[in-house]
């Protein structure tokens, strides 16, 4: 047999009569190529005429091609392969690379079955089926670098509107524009969101992006995440209930450092909420140097508080001094006495000339207003900073 190689070392080795013959037989092949397509793949039967019709374009370029590569297969390989290697840029909107796959592999059958035949002896019938082994090789190599191309073009632009959902987020942007994005990157909006902010691991972004994806995907979770300056964030998908360990889990892509997650909404368009809770808590868990990793937002309350947050002041005010004060006076007058004599139980109930009992049980109705534990030197400093919030609101008429 004849080989490739030898044959470009060598004289042209198909004769005149051969090349004409395949010249007038591209068209026919072609068309019979688009046939039995439509005969064996259901899906390219549903196809829109315009689509089929720029496959068979597609199909008749690379004929051409092949011709063109049998006049100088040494130099003409490159540029036979072009046509194919440029259309899968404009296919790739309606074929996926394994339905290309499969056209391809129709395409070469017939080639391989018809080509050989023009042939005039043996050794022009070997050169033509070996021609098309090595020309739908170079096909198939340019249709996977095509599809790569675009897939990271994809990439790139499904990066680029992933940092536009998490600044919306952050900004508090309208609800139709944020919702609209985050739904064309596949993010269910009437799950669950909770953000988490930190420092970055990386300054690598991809390196960022796979630490944080490869842990979400682990649990289960859709994430959106964005690196805006020195800190990071991602919105997580799905609840998070206190006694689990996603937001762990998830808070071991970030940095060195505090990570900060705010309250769990309902939804993506309740998300900036979050967002707003969890940036100022990242701004004053400073203040609580044994602060867990991650921290609630609402477990820094009295930091954002003194930070000047007015809406950790708000909340302060409606979670624990609101309650208090409602539940009647002597709730409210037992807590001040038990956090003024340092939570020694026996001289608060001296002081409020009260049975230990007596003290006993109003702590527990606080903490079953409050869920604050007056005990718990942590839940004591909230309630303290609280009552002093909601003094300080009252007289200047906030509530």
């Amino acid at each position: 047999m004849t080989t490739t190689a030898g044959a470009e070392e060598g004289a042209q080795p198909l004769s005149p009569r051969t090349m004409r013959k395949l010249e007038r037989a591209s068209g026919s092949l072609a068309s019979s190529t688009v046939a039995e397509m439509e005969s064996r793949l259901p899906w390219f039967r549903r196809m829109p005429a315009d689509q089929r019709a720029s496959v068979l374009l597609l199909i008749q370029n690379g004929v051409a091609g092949f011709v063109s590569w049998l006049h100088d297969p040494q130099q003409s390989m490159s540029l036979s392969a072009e046509a194919f290697r440029s259309a899968p840029k404009d296919i790739s909107r309606w074929v996926s690379l394994r339905q290309t796959v499969e056209l391809v592999r129709i395409a070469l059958e017939l080639f391989e079955q018809q080509l050989p035949i023009l042939a005039v002896n043996e050794k022009e019938r070997a050169f033509l089926t070996e021609g098309v082994l090595r020309y739908g090789r170079e096909i198939a190599f340019s249709a996977a670098t095509s599809y790569a191309a675009a897939a990271e073009a994809r990439g790139a632009w499904d990066a680029r509107l992933e940092a536009l959902v998490v600044d919306g987020i952050v900004r508090g942007d309208p609800e139709e524009a944020l919702l609209s994005r985050a739904a064309a990157l596949g993010w269910d909006p009437a799950a669950e969101a909770t953000v988490l902010v930190g420092n970055p691991s990386s300054e690598d972004p991809q390196e960022i992006i796979y630490g944080v994806r490869s842990r979400a995907a682990r649990i289960g979770r859709a994430v959106l995440l964005s690196v805006q300056g020195s800190r990071l964030v991602v919105v997580l998908s799905g609840p998070t209930e206190p006694g689990g360990d996603v937001l762990e889990k998830v808070a071991e892509a970030f940095g060195d450092g505090p990570v900060v997650a705010g309250p769990t909404t309902s939804s993506l368009a309740e998300a900036h909420r979050s967002a707003s809770d969890a940036l100022s808590g990242l701004r004053a868990v400073v203040g609580w140097p044994g602060a867990p990793r991650p921290v609630r937002s609402l477990d820094l309350l009295p930091e954002r508080a003194l930070a000047g947050d007015p809406e950790a002041e708000w909340q302060l005010v409606d979670r624990v001094a609101r309650p208090l004060e409602e539940a009647g006076g002597s709730l409210l007058e037992t807590v001040d006495a038990f956090l003024e004599v340092g939570g020694v139980l026996e001289t608060c109930a001296k002081r409020l000339f009260v049975h230990p009992n007596t003290v006993r049980y109003r702590l527990r109705r606080v903490h079953e207003l409050t869920g604050r534990n007056a005990h718990d030197p942590r839940d004591a400093l909230v309630l303290r900073v609280a009552l002093s919030v909601g003094r300080l609101a009252r007289s200047r008429g906030l509530w």
